[in-house]
């Protein structure tokens, strides 16, 4: 019920704040949204208690990266070649190996700038 609802402004206001500045992706602010709204949780003590901060630095994703354009060879010639799929691909096997928590913005940007240097 509407009158139930535990949303107070400054839990919406961290919740914005994570989304903003790229701590959580607009797929995990659903499940914040969803805890916050039941629980009068702050989203962020919540997020970080429970694991869910999106990976953004370059110096730990970029050694996964590697890891997997070195495993992944076809894909890489696949994508010089024109065909634009085997980025998803790579994206794919990148959010699966950081457990989707990987920050699929930077992923790209690192992911071009490797592919370009080999």
């Amino acid at each position: 019920e509407l009158g139930q609802v535990a949303l107070t402004p400054a839990h919406l206001a961290g919740m914005i704040k994570l989304i903003g500045d790229g701590t959580i992706s607009s797929k995990m602010a659903k499940k914040v949204f969803k805890e916050i709204i039941q629980h009068d949780t702050d989203p962020d003590k919540w997020v970080h208690e429970k694991g869910l901060i999106q990976l953004s630095d370059p110096a730990k994703l970029t050694p996964i990266i590697d890891e997997i354009l070195d495993n992944n060879q076809q894909s890489i010639d696949d994508f010089k070649a024109g065909k634009d799929r085997a980025i998803g691909f790579l994206v794919g096997q990148i959010m699966k190996q950081t457990h989707g928590q990987a920050n699929p913005k930077v992923v790209n940007q690192i992911l071009m700038a490797e592919i370009k240097q080999r």
